[in-house]
Protein backbone atom coordinates (compact mmCIF):
# COMPACT_ATOMS: atom_id res chain seq x y z
CA UNK A 1 0.00 0.00 0.00
CA UNK A 2 1.30 3.32 -0.77
CA UNK A 3 0.46 6.36 1.62
CA UNK A 4 0.52 9.78 0.11
CA UNK A 5 0.01 11.38 3.30
CA UNK A 6 2.94 11.49 5.40
CA UNK A 7 0.88 11.38 8.51
CA UNK A 8 -1.07 8.16 7.29
CA UNK A 9 2.15 6.49 6.70
CA UNK A 10 3.63 7.48 10.17
CA UNK A 11 0.42 5.96 11.62
CA UNK A 12 0.72 2.81 10.43
CA UNK A 13 4.43 2.50 10.86
CA UNK A 14 3.82 3.26 14.60
CA UNK A 15 1.42 0.59 14.55
CA UNK A 16 3.28 -1.50 13.63
CA UNK A 17 5.64 -1.50 15.78
CA UNK A 18 3.08 -1.38 18.11
CA UNK A 19 1.85 -4.48 17.75
CA UNK A 20 5.20 -6.54 17.43
CA UNK A 21 5.82 -4.74 21.13
CA UNK A 22 2.74 -6.03 22.69
CA UNK A 23 3.52 -9.23 20.74
CA UNK A 24 7.02 -9.45 22.67
CA UNK A 25 5.28 -8.72 26.04
CA UNK A 26 3.01 -11.47 25.79
CA UNK A 27 5.60 -13.71 25.31
CA UNK A 28 4.15 -14.87 21.86
CA UNK A 29 7.13 -15.80 20.00
CA UNK A 30 7.80 -19.31 20.38
CA UNK A 31 11.21 -20.33 21.91
CA UNK A 32 11.82 -22.93 19.26
CA UNK A 33 11.19 -20.74 16.30
CA UNK A 34 14.77 -21.54 14.35
CA UNK A 35 15.40 -24.43 15.94
CA UNK A 36 15.14 -27.95 14.55
CA UNK A 37 14.13 -31.20 16.98
CA UNK A 38 16.05 -33.63 17.27
CA UNK A 39 14.44 -37.48 16.83
CA UNK A 40 13.96 -39.01 20.32
CA UNK A 41 13.09 -42.55 20.45
CA UNK A 42 12.17 -44.27 24.49
CA UNK A 43 16.03 -45.42 24.43
CA UNK A 44 17.21 -41.70 24.66
CA UNK A 45 15.33 -41.82 27.81
CA UNK A 46 17.51 -43.53 30.36
CA UNK A 47 16.63 -44.40 34.37
CA UNK A 48 18.44 -42.78 37.24
CA UNK A 49 17.38 -44.34 40.52
CA UNK A 50 18.15 -45.52 43.71
CA UNK A 51 20.40 -48.55 43.08
CA UNK A 52 18.75 -50.91 45.67
CA UNK A 53 14.78 -50.35 44.11
CA UNK A 54 13.23 -52.05 41.31
CA UNK A 55 12.48 -48.82 38.74
CA UNK A 56 8.68 -49.09 39.04
CA UNK A 57 8.99 -48.07 42.64
CA UNK A 58 10.46 -44.75 41.73
CA UNK A 59 9.48 -44.39 38.07
CA UNK A 60 5.90 -44.61 36.15
CA UNK A 61 5.11 -43.79 32.53
CA UNK A 62 1.61 -43.91 31.71
CA UNK A 63 -0.96 -41.65 28.96
CA UNK A 64 2.29 -39.50 27.67
CA UNK A 65 3.28 -38.56 31.25
CA UNK A 66 6.35 -39.42 33.19
CA UNK A 67 6.24 -39.62 36.80
CA UNK A 68 9.36 -39.65 38.65
CA UNK A 69 9.70 -39.56 42.28
CA UNK A 70 12.18 -40.23 45.25
CA UNK A 71 12.96 -39.79 49.50
CA UNK A 72 15.54 -37.81 51.19
CA UNK A 73 16.39 -40.63 53.04
CA UNK A 74 16.94 -43.05 49.59
CA UNK A 75 20.12 -44.36 48.10
CA UNK A 76 22.40 -42.46 45.58
CA UNK A 77 22.47 -43.98 41.99
CA UNK A 78 25.51 -46.18 42.67
CA UNK A 79 26.83 -48.03 45.52
CA UNK A 80 29.88 -45.97 45.08
CA UNK A 81 28.53 -42.49 44.41
CA UNK A 82 28.63 -40.06 47.16
CA UNK A 83 25.48 -38.11 45.58
CA UNK A 84 22.33 -37.73 47.16
CA UNK A 85 19.01 -39.43 45.99
CA UNK A 86 17.72 -39.03 42.55
CA UNK A 87 15.46 -40.45 39.94
CA UNK A 88 16.39 -38.52 36.96
CA UNK A 89 16.29 -39.41 33.26
CA UNK A 90 19.40 -38.82 31.45
CA UNK A 91 18.83 -37.86 27.54
CA UNK A 92 21.35 -40.15 26.04
CA UNK A 93 22.36 -39.88 22.64
CA UNK A 94 22.86 -35.61 22.47
CA UNK A 95 25.79 -35.10 24.59
CA UNK A 96 26.64 -31.89 22.91
CA UNK A 97 30.10 -29.48 23.17
CA UNK A 98 29.02 -26.60 21.18
CA UNK A 99 26.04 -24.85 19.26
CA UNK A 100 22.93 -23.71 20.49
CA UNK A 101 20.75 -26.59 22.06
CA UNK A 102 17.24 -26.53 23.67
CA UNK A 103 15.29 -28.51 26.70
CA UNK A 104 11.55 -28.08 25.77
CA UNK A 105 9.19 -30.21 28.52
CA UNK A 106 6.06 -29.37 30.27
CA UNK A 107 6.58 -30.18 34.12
CA UNK A 108 3.80 -30.57 37.14
CA UNK A 109 5.36 -29.97 40.48
CA UNK A 110 2.88 -31.36 43.58
CA UNK A 111 2.12 -29.40 46.50
CA UNK A 112 5.05 -30.21 49.33
CA UNK A 113 7.92 -31.05 47.01
CA UNK A 114 10.62 -28.60 48.29
CA UNK A 115 14.23 -28.28 47.66
CA UNK A 116 15.22 -30.48 44.55
CA UNK A 117 16.16 -30.09 41.33
CA UNK A 118 14.04 -30.55 38.84
CA UNK A 119 15.94 -29.87 35.77
CA UNK A 120 19.52 -29.67 35.12
CA UNK A 121 22.37 -29.44 31.97
CA UNK A 122 25.11 -31.69 33.20
CA UNK A 123 29.01 -30.45 33.26
CA UNK A 124 30.65 -27.24 33.65
CA UNK A 125 34.51 -26.38 33.76
CA UNK A 126 34.60 -26.23 37.97
CA UNK A 127 31.20 -27.47 38.45
CA UNK A 128 28.86 -30.62 38.08
CA UNK A 129 26.65 -28.65 36.18
CA UNK A 130 25.90 -25.75 33.55
CA UNK A 131 22.68 -25.20 35.42
CA UNK A 132 19.74 -26.49 37.86
CA UNK A 133 16.41 -26.03 38.05
CA UNK A 134 15.11 -25.97 41.80
CA UNK A 135 12.24 -25.96 43.29
CA UNK A 136 11.91 -24.54 46.65
CA UNK A 137 8.47 -23.86 48.18
CA UNK A 138 6.57 -23.34 44.69
CA UNK A 139 9.08 -21.06 43.29
CA UNK A 140 11.49 -22.02 40.43
CA UNK A 141 15.46 -20.87 41.33
CA UNK A 142 18.22 -20.65 39.40
CA UNK A 143 20.27 -23.38 41.29
CA UNK A 144 18.94 -22.28 45.29
CA UNK A 145 19.94 -18.34 44.44
CA UNK A 146 17.48 -16.39 41.69
CA UNK A 147 13.57 -16.66 41.49
CA UNK A 148 13.12 -17.23 38.35
CA UNK A 149 8.95 -18.07 38.81
CA UNK A 150 6.55 -18.40 41.53
CA UNK A 151 3.52 -20.24 42.43
CA UNK A 152 4.40 -23.81 40.55
CA UNK A 153 2.60 -26.15 42.30
CA UNK A 154 -0.80 -28.17 40.90
CA UNK A 155 0.02 -27.04 37.39
CA UNK A 156 1.22 -27.65 34.30
CA UNK A 157 3.97 -25.24 33.02
CA UNK A 158 5.98 -24.98 29.89
CA UNK A 159 9.76 -25.31 29.87
CA UNK A 160 12.29 -23.69 27.08
CA UNK A 161 16.37 -24.04 28.36
CA UNK A 162 18.42 -22.64 25.99
CA UNK A 163 22.04 -23.24 25.93
CA UNK A 164 24.31 -21.33 23.81
CA UNK A 165 27.67 -23.39 24.63
CA UNK A 166 30.20 -21.26 25.69
CA UNK A 167 28.12 -17.91 26.09
CA UNK A 168 24.85 -18.16 28.07
CA UNK A 169 21.73 -20.51 29.11
CA UNK A 170 18.41 -18.51 28.71
CA UNK A 171 15.09 -19.71 30.57
CA UNK A 172 11.62 -19.66 29.20
CA UNK A 173 8.75 -20.42 31.54
CA UNK A 174 5.14 -20.38 29.71
CA UNK A 175 6.95 -18.92 26.24
CA UNK A 176 7.84 -16.31 28.08
CA UNK A 177 11.74 -14.97 29.21
CA UNK A 178 12.47 -15.43 32.35
CA UNK A 179 16.20 -15.43 33.38
CA UNK A 180 19.54 -15.26 31.60
CA UNK A 181 22.42 -17.01 33.20
CA UNK A 182 26.35 -17.09 31.74
CA UNK A 183 27.40 -20.40 30.73
CA UNK A 184 29.82 -22.04 33.30
CA UNK A 185 32.07 -23.57 30.57
CA UNK A 186 32.78 -27.23 29.62
CA UNK A 187 32.44 -29.66 27.36
CA UNK A 188 30.16 -33.31 27.02
CA UNK A 189 27.03 -31.40 28.00
CA UNK A 190 23.75 -33.28 28.25
CA UNK A 191 20.05 -32.20 29.93
CA UNK A 192 18.27 -34.35 32.53
CA UNK A 193 15.18 -33.96 34.26
CA UNK A 194 13.15 -35.69 37.04
CA UNK A 195 14.17 -35.04 41.10
CA UNK A 196 17.34 -34.81 42.71
CA UNK A 197 17.72 -34.09 46.16
CA UNK A 198 19.25 -30.75 47.49
CA UNK A 199 19.81 -28.51 50.71
CA UNK A 200 16.08 -28.38 53.31
CA UNK A 201 14.65 -31.01 50.98
CA UNK A 202 10.95 -32.59 51.66
CA UNK A 203 11.10 -36.07 52.35
CA UNK A 204 8.94 -36.88 49.22
CA UNK A 205 9.55 -35.57 46.16
CA UNK A 206 8.08 -35.75 42.90
CA UNK A 207 7.87 -34.26 39.45
CA UNK A 208 5.85 -35.58 36.17
CA UNK A 209 6.87 -34.18 32.69
CA UNK A 210 5.27 -35.01 29.16
CA UNK A 211 6.17 -34.02 25.63
CA UNK A 212 9.98 -33.80 26.39
CA UNK A 213 11.88 -32.83 23.56
CA UNK A 214 15.28 -32.05 22.52
CA UNK A 215 15.51 -29.14 19.60
CA UNK A 216 19.02 -27.76 17.80
CA UNK A 217 19.56 -24.45 15.78
CA UNK A 218 19.52 -24.37 12.62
Amino acid sequence: MIFSNPSLLFLSTTFVWFAVLITLCKGDLDPTDGFSPVPLKEGNFVLQKPYNVDPEKRYSFENGVRRLWVYSNDKPLDPKSHTKPRTEIKIHGYDYSEGVWQFEGFGYIPNGTTGVSIMQIFNATHHATSFMLHVYDGKLKYYDKKVITDGIYERWFRVNVIHTVGQKITVFINGIRKYDADDRGGTDHYFKFGVYTQKDSSHYMESRWKNVQIYKKL
